[in-house]
């Protein structure tokens, strides 16, 4: 007698899931950091490596290491979600009174229970208000709407939804994405997933990793004999790249949109985390404006914004706005449209980013603890981009640009050749290879450079400088003495050190 078996084949397999999802990889949570939680586990259960701890450096997530929270912003959140703490007399009064604010502005009945409601899907319109005052008062008195303002759910989500309402065509008239190599892998994730065409500007790493306009033409113009350019996106500070581009630079890289008709996206979610004395923020939308009503009035803008970012680092709240400037009125129907679909972003990270943006002032209780916060958060920031950078250009075969601004550095490592043919024959990246060995001999998770996209040829990692400056300088120390290892390992300390110089 024949049985049959008795499990049923599944439905769908990796041959036919949709191509476009197989294309996506991010790096940030990629195989380098999946093996860290596995050694993570396995030394929670009792296991023995030369170490007695994972260092996560892979990812901006600030109180993960350690940073702490900035007290205001908590309170109010706290009781935007529990009204009944409105009679305590541990919260102060300016927390309350932003608290009663947002509440009443959520609308119904009681204020006890629309905050935990479905908000308007374009966000709470007292909090979309504030934010168009913060950006008025940042950008020194250019004009900001309030119904051109989005909160999100991140700033990932703005960014995503502006890509999704731009990408359209097929064969050569696909959607061109130019993004900046290196970059933040959402974007090359989200392009890929739209089956858009990605367009690499490479910015220059010997000129501490400037945009350089030249580079944009050049990107654009090889482009258009496969697709058709649309998207220029800008990632200022950057992004794993730290550096912090002039107000020169933002002109000319506006100028060029004009001249070839793109949509701009600035993602400006560390314009707080500037740490170098010679470096400040400039804004887009600023910059715009000061060029001019023909350019003003004419490039189409949207930038984005964060609380995860900042000083604040609050990842677990997933608040975030965009603001969107010359959009055509008809495609902005749509675009609301679209985000009405997915209802509402959450209401307690609209209220944390109502904080960033309507902080405490000089006349209010909270004014003193919550800027004495801030500054330490940002003074210890500074110090370990200077400690970071001082540290990995002391290591031979390492370079490292100043870390101007954002959460992060992307120093340059010499591979020797050896090294490279044997990653090679293993069929992974050299910086893969490198990381992987350096997480599994130090207990250092840092992210490979071909993770966010690099010259052929250059090797580099992202590692945040979020840990504390204790653990930030064992973790330094750790890449020392690996570099130095791993180069004697293939007889290239000689090498490594005429190979930065």
């Amino acid at each position: 007698m024949k049985y049959r078996s008795t499990v049923t084949p599944k439905l769908h397999s990796l041959n036919t899931l949709n191509p476009q999802v197989k294309a996506v990889e991010y790096a940030v949570r990629g195989p380098i950091v999946i093996k860290a939680g596995e050694i993570e586990r396995y030394l929670q259960e009792g296991g023995k490596k030369p170490f007695t701890e994972v260092i996560k450096a892979n990812i901006g997530d600030a109180h993960a290491m350690g940073q702490q929270p900035i007290t205001f912003l908590r309170q109010v959140v706290a009781l935007c979600t529990f009204p009944e703490l409105l009679d305590s007399p541990s919260f102060p009064k300016d927390a309350k009174w932003r608290a009663r604010r947002i509440l009443q502005s959520c609308g119904g009945q009681s204020i006890e229970g629309m905050f935990w409601s479905y908000s308007a899907s374009k966000g709470v319109d007292c909090i979309r208000q504030d934010i168009a005052a913060y950006i008025e008062q940042r950008d020194q008195g250019v004009p900001a709407n309030w119904e051109n303002i989005f909160l999100t759910t991140g700033a990932s989500d703005g960014i995503v939804s502006i890509l999704r309402l731009l990408v359209s065509g097929q064969a050569h008239a696909r959607t061109g994405v130019m993004i900046p190599i290196p970059q933040y892998p959402l974007y090359s994730a989200a392009i890929a997933e739209m089956d858009a065409v990605q367009v690499n500007y490479y910015l220059d790493e010997d000129n501490c990793w400037a945009l350089d306009v030249h580079e944009l033409h050049r990107a654009y113009q090889t482009a258009k004999e496969h697709c058709q350019p649309r998207v220029l996106c800008i990632i200022n500070p950057g992004n794993p790249t730290g550096q912090v581009q002039s107000k020169k630079c933002i002109k000319d890289v506006l100028h060029f949109a004009y001249e070839e008709n793109l949509f701009v996206m600035a993602d400006e979610v560390y314009q707080d985390n500037v740490y170098a004395p010679d470096c400040q923020f400039h804004s887009f939308k600023k910059v715009l404006y000061e060029m001019g009503p023909e350019y003003f009035n004419s490039v189409e803008l949207a930038s984005f914004h964060s609380s995860s970012k900042g000083y604040t680092g609050e990842c677990g709240f997933r608040g975030g706005f965009m603001e969107i400037v010359n959009l055509d009125p008809e495609v902005k129907s749509q675009l609301v449209k679209m985000l009405s679909v997915r209802l509402c972003p959450p209401v307690t990270g609209q209220a944390a980013m109502d904080v960033i943006v309507n902080p405490p002032q000089p006349d209010e209780p909270s004014h003193g603890q919550f800027y004495k916060e801030k500054g330490l958060v940002l003074g210890a920031l500074a110090d370990k981009a200077k400690l970071t950078e001082h540290i990995l250009n002391a290591v031979p075969g390492i370079k490292c640009n100043p870390v101007q601004g954002a959460m992060y550095a992307f120093p340059r490592i010499f591979i020797p050749p050896r090294a490279v043919e044997e990653a090679q024959a293993l069929g992974m990246q050299p910086d893969m290879m490198y990381c992987l060995r350096l997480l599994e001999e130090t207990g250092i998770c840092v992210v490979p450079g071909s993770g966010f996209g690099q010259r052929e040829g250059s090797y580099h990692f992202r590692m945040t400088i979020l840990p504390s400056a204790e653990k930030l300088k064992v973790l330094l120390e750790k890449v020392h003495d690996f570099h130095i290892k791993f180069l004697n390992e293939y007889s290239a300390l000689d090498e490594a050190q005429r190979s930065v110089s």
